[in-house]
């Protein structure tokens, strides 16, 4: 049975817009041409699409169920011309985007909404693993772009830009012994501390490790579960704390020796060797201009200068 994109497009119409007259001229069609498309298409389909018994016509139980199909088919006929539109742009097809789970959920959801509605035909794959792997991933082309905590060795063939500072915070359980009044740097050194292993062994990592017993965990999700059974205290991002329901059974303690939130910085990074397409330089520049807003961190010590000092 041969179907017309244009029967389907008649049928749409007379069912949107609520009668052939007003589908006409939303089609800028003659109403005579829509009334023929729509019954050359119940014909082709052996049922009836709208039922004739008052002025207007309505949809009958088999054209209600007709029409959300049609719809998609004509749906994906403009999701095909839009495809083929981008590959006249030479926009990327797909892009796959490595991001560390220090950068802030609520900018990610903003950000890929923005990208979303600017890149609508474009594939996306958007992971979180390991910051030691996001280097690797950018350069063996299995990302196009990557968020990670700064490297001090990053390799030649990747380019970056600093897009901000993302606070941590000391944290450890309500029952700590740290947790009821202000903390002394050894005091600190004496409790064991949690750290994430998905970091890389650089001197960020030494610079934020203080206490001689340390466990190492995937996540700073699952590190807030361990907090809480008061194991141990831990460094964690400000956002992640505020969006987690954990945060009630945690506490946040005063410090002796600075102003208790220590940032870490993050960076954007590609592989200069491999172009980039529209797509990629449109995320490239967003994250550049959206940054990380964190506060006036620059004023608050950093726990590198306690370590020096001590």
């Amino acid at each position: 049975m041969p179907v017309s994109l244009d029967q389907l497009e008649a049928f749409v119409a007379a069912a949107e817009q609520g009668s052939f007259s007003a589908a006409a001229r939303h089609l800028r069609k003659a109403q005579s041409a829509v009334s023929l498309l729509v019954s050359s298409l119940e014909d082709d389909l052996g049922v009836r699409l709208f039922s004739r018994a008052t002025r207007n016509p309505t949809l009958t139980e088999a054209g209600k169920r007709l029409l959300a199909e049609a719809s998609l088919i004509l749906d994906r006929r403009e999701h095909l011309i839009g495809v083929a539109r981008s590959f006249e742009r030479r926009v990327e097809t797909r892009l796959a985007v490595a991001v560390d789970e220090l950068y802030p959920e609520p900018a990610v959801g903003a950000l890929f909404a923005a990208f979303a509605e600017r890149f609508p035909h474009v594939e996306l794959e958007l992971s979180f693993p390991s910051t030691r792997d996001i280097a690797g991933l950018v350069l063996e082309g299995k990302a196009d772009l990557g968020v990670t905590w700064r490297e001090e060795d990053l390799p030649p063939a990747l380019g970056f830009h600093t897009i901000g500072w993302v606070p941590l915070i000391l944290v450890c359980g309500r029952g700590h012994p740290l947790a009821t009044t202000p903390v002394t740097w050894e005091e600190l050194r004496r409790h064991r501390q949690i750290m994430v292993t998905k970091r890389s062994d650089g001197a960020e990592t030494h610079r934020l490790r203080v206490a001689a017993e340390v466990w190492w965990v995937g996540s700073h999700w699952v590190i807030l579960q361990i907090l809480q059974r008061g194991i141990g205290w831990a460094l964690i991002p400000a956002h992640i704390l505020a969006n987690s329901p954990l945060a009630p059974e945690l506490a946040t303690p005063s410090l002796q020796f600075d102003g208790g939130a220590h940032p870490v910085a993050l960076e954007l990074i590609w592989n200069k060797q491999r172009p980039a397409g529209p797509a990629a330089l449109w995320l490239r520049e967003q994250f550049a201009a959206t940054g990380i807003r964190s506060g006036e961190i620059e004023d608050i010590p950093r726990l590198a200068d306690v370590v020096t000092v001590m």
